[in-house]
């Protein structure tokens, strides 16, 4: 059996092991998944009148700030979900196995790459799940195209594996569980400091420049212009461009740390 066939047989396998640590034990992907929620149906009961009020010179309506909200709730629901994979990765540190796995005759590369997978699925799932409530309360995309759909889910895949990169670098990095979990909360809170609430043009001009030279604001910009028909402009090259320089530092960095000799 070839190198390559080994690595894609043994990758499955621990695909398939990180998939099966998710149904067996859900309450961390599901407590993970509520925030985005909570935050979507908060921002439009509570928060949506007032808020759509200050957006369209005062004519807009709350169907229009759901339009609005839900493809920053959507990255959110990215951020969040990536924080688990950092948790799982420094658990499988912490507790031992992967000393078991480096005296196996498996593939290095194996078990980085099936958390990397199984991250990405599980940010897959969630969007789903999240897109789900959004369209029940109102969320609408018709005028989006076949070929726009299919840049937004490449661009929501693209996002995913970038953070989940560097959400397994950051497990890989921590000593512990908790300190994983902690490390990874900027991947939540960066969202929270975007343009996901309100528009840039609406912040404090102090704040505006933290709002907009940072990774979420473009791909959620991006991804209002691909569901909603808004002006992209250049955030789709600054959005792809992040995505991947966040992917290759994640991966150095987390390849990196994972072939230094265990102590």
């Amino acid at each position: 059996m070839s190198s390559l066939s080994l690595a894609v047989r043994d990758s499955s396998t621990m695909l398939r092991r990180n998939l099966l640590h998710v149904r067996r034990y859900p309450s961390l992907t599901l407590n993970l998944l509520l925030t985005p929620v909570m935050l979507l149906l908060l921002f439009v009961y509570i928060f949506g009148d007032t808020m759509s009020a200050g957006m369209g010179g005062g004519g807009a309506h709350r169907s229009d700030y759901v339009a609005y909200l839900v493809p920053g709730i959507l990255m959110l629901t990215i951020g969040g979900t990536t924080i688990g994979s950092a948790v799982s990765v420094s658990m499988d540190m912490t507790e031992g196995i992967i000393a078991r796995f480096r005296t196996m005759a498996i593939h290095r590369g194996s078990v980085l790459v099936g958390h990397v997978i199984g991250s990405v699925l599980r940010c897959v799932m969630s969007v789903v799940l999240v897109a789900a409530v959004a369209v029940a309360i109102g969320f609408r995309s018709t005028d989006a195209t076949v070929l726009e759909w299919v840049l937004a889910v490449g661009l929501l895949a693209l996002v995913s594996l970038a953070l989940t990169w560097i959400a397994v670098g950051m497990g890989l990095s921590s000593p512990n569980v908790e300190a994983a979990g902690n490390n990874a909360m900027p991947l939540m809170i960066l969202p929270l400091l975007s343009s996901a609430f309100v528009p840039l043009d609406a912040m404090p001009g102090w704040f505006r420049p933290v709002a907009q030279y940072q990774p979420f604001t473009p791909a959620i910009e991006t991804l209002r212009g691909l569901l909603l028909g808004t002006e992209v402009g250049n955030n789709g090259w600054i959005a792809v461009t992040w995505c991947f320089g966040l992917a290759l530092l994640g991966y150095f960095w987390s390849t990196s740390l994972f072939n230094r000799d265990p102590k």
